[in-house]
């Protein structure tokens, strides 16, 4: 589709019928004068006495067991930067409705106008009763960070920035199929990654604790290969300082297993993927423009696995693979958090789908896709699988149960 098509039709796809992509429905009776009383005084004075008695029955008389807070500053909305709140409004809105469409949560979006982390925690603290868990969404690194770490230390309910963990969480799964094909193990994977915002450190931390080993792993930001010789990098970067002599792309990519790209387009080149070791594994996910569009790289070489994230092209890293479930689980089981076992469980949950026959309604809505055996080309579950459903956050509520998540301490690892 032509791009100002495609622009006219996504500007009349939210203003007609109704501007925006969310509502509010009632979901009791209030069709009598018995209902209303009921709804409203005096009969709601019964559920506000026991919950003022026992905080824990707001989760028998209100909402707030399936109701999620996606909350932003709008200062790193999709890949266009700081936008400000009220422009990530349709941005939070349409993540709204992926929590209803794939996991019937509810959803209320929260922009706040606030780009000091002191503020932003200050606000979501506040507002935090109303709702089972909060979703951080559009924040910049590396204040992403500290927003994350404070809520999830001071609040009791989960606290998850999908740009971080849901982007880590599908990337390990996809990863972990792709090395199984490539006959290649983690542990022993040289993986460099290019983006040390928010998605590129959380997903290095979260493929160091399935086994990847750190010594073989670069991070590189905007200056280069992210060394223990740098002055300029903050704390979360200094994590994965190493201590060598590569400075650029094309030095870290020399015998390298994994490029994950999460920074901007066109970064790897023809030349640049040469580099990389036999059999290599490519996440080109810049979007719309990924670093590498995969009909260039295999022209340079056809023993690579690609994953992008277009839907257009095989092997879609899609977040909504993940933070619906994730959350269905947790709210489920009233996790106090999402800790690093939810998470390994969701990674492993989506990994196995694609080693099963898949479902015909799945089938049915790609009717351009030919192949649907565990290969090259299907690494990651289609967005539109009903086992998500089924198996993340069933994964992920055992996890939390096992782990201590849903009591009143929760162990973050």
């Amino acid at each position: 589709m032509d791009n100002e098509v495609l622009k006219q039709c996504a500007l009349d796809y939210h203003e007609f019928p109704t501007p925006g992509k969310l509502g509010v429905h009632i979901t009791k009776s209030t069709d009598s004068q018995s209902d209303l009383s009921l709804a409203y005084t005096p009969g709601v004075a019964a559920p506000v006495i026991a919950i003022a008695e026992n905080p824990e029955d707001a989760y028998r008389y209100t909402n707030k067991g399936n109701l999620v807070a996606v909350m932003t500053n709008g200062t790193a909305v999709l890949g266009l930067g700081d936008l400000g709140p009220l422009a990530s409004k349709p941005v939070m809105e349409g993540k709204a409705v992926l929590f209803k469409r794939f996991a019937g949560i509810d959803v209320f979006d929260i922009e706040i106008d606030a780009h000091d982390s002191q503020a932003f925690i200050a606000t979501a603290k506040r507002i935090a009763p109303t709702f089972g868990g909060i979703n951080l969404e559009d924040l910049k690194a590396p204040e992403c960070f500290e927003i994350e770490q404070a809520l999830i230390e001071q609040l009791n309910i989960p606290v998850f920035h999908d740009d971080q963990h849901g982007t880590a969480i599908v990337i390990a799964a996809g990863l972990l199929n792709a090395l199984e094909l490539q006959n290649k193990k983690l542990s022993e994977a040289k993986i460099v990654c290019i983006g040390a915002g928010a998605a590129g450190i959380a997903s290095m931390r979260l493929l160091v604790a399935l086994g990847a080993n750190k010594e073989n792993m670069l991070l590189l930001d905007t200056k280069g290969v992210i060394h223990s010789g740098r002055a300029d990098l903050n704390a979360y970067k200094f994590a994965f300082a190493r201590t060598t002599e590569c400075r650029t792309l094309a030095d870290a990519l020399v015998d390298a297993d994994v490029f994950i790209g999460v920074a901007k387009p066109d970064l790897l080149n023809a030349d640049l993927l040469k580099l990389m070791a036999p059999k290599p594994v490519i996440f080109a996910l810049s979007n719309p423009d990924p670093e590498i569009r995969p009909e260039l790289a295999f022209q340079v070489r056809d023993d690579l696995i690609i994953a992008t994230g277009r839907s257009d092209y095989p092997n879609q890293v899609n977040n909504v693979l993940c933070f619906p479930y994730i959350f269905r689980g947790a709210l489920d089981v009233r996790a106090k958090c999402i800790n690093q076992s939810m998470q390994i469980a969701a990674v492993e949950a989506i990994r196995q789908l694609v080693h099963e026959p898949v479902p015909q309604v799945v089938k049915d809505n790609y009717p351009g896709v030919t192949h649907w055996e565990f290969g090259p080309d299907y690494i990651i579950p289609k967005p539109i699988d009903p086992r998500l459903r089924e198996r993340v956050p069933a994964a992920v509520a055992q996890a939390a149960i096992a782990s201590g998540a849903n009591q009143m301490s929760c162990n973050l690892e």
